[in-house]
Formats: structure tokens, C-alpha cells, sequence
């Protein structure tokens, strides 16, 4: 296996659709401008409530990142 060296950024990913649309919607957006995404880790996680039901999700993640020469 070879060496690497990662980056990590953190990244709030919002759907009314649920927790792993929100975690999907930020990496697919962050992933037009970042290379080489590897792995995430969930490290927040909030909802809005609207007339007594869950109206949407927002998800806070980091994502790791190699860098290349």
C-alpha cells in the first residue's frame, strides 16, 4: 500500500429528503471542485421541525481528501 497524505474539510449537506440524501447532496456539490474524495465521517446531525413533523434534515460531515504533487 502507498503513503498518502489527507486533507479533511467539513461540509453541511441539507434534503427534506432524509439524512443520507443530505450526506449524498454535500459530496456530490463538493465533488465538482475536490479530487480525490475518499472517506467522510458524520459529526453533526440537526433537523427542522414544521407543524409537528421532520421537515428537513441538515448533516455536518468531514471529508478526507488526498493530495497529489
Amino acid at each position: 500500500m502507498s503513503e498518502h497524505v489527507y486533507q479533511k474539510i467539513e461540509l453541511t449537506g441539507s434534503s427534506n429528503a432524509g439524512i443520507q440524501q443530505a450526506i449524498e447532496n454535500a459530496v456530490a456539490k463538493a465533488s465538482h471542485n475536490i479530487q480525490n474524495m475518499r472517506w467522510f465521517e458524520v459529526v453533526d446531525t440537526r433537523g427542522h421541525i414544521d407543524d409537528g413533523k421532520v421537515a428537513h434534515w441538515q448533516v455536518t460531515i468531514k471529508v478526507g481528501y488526498t493530495l497529489t504533487n
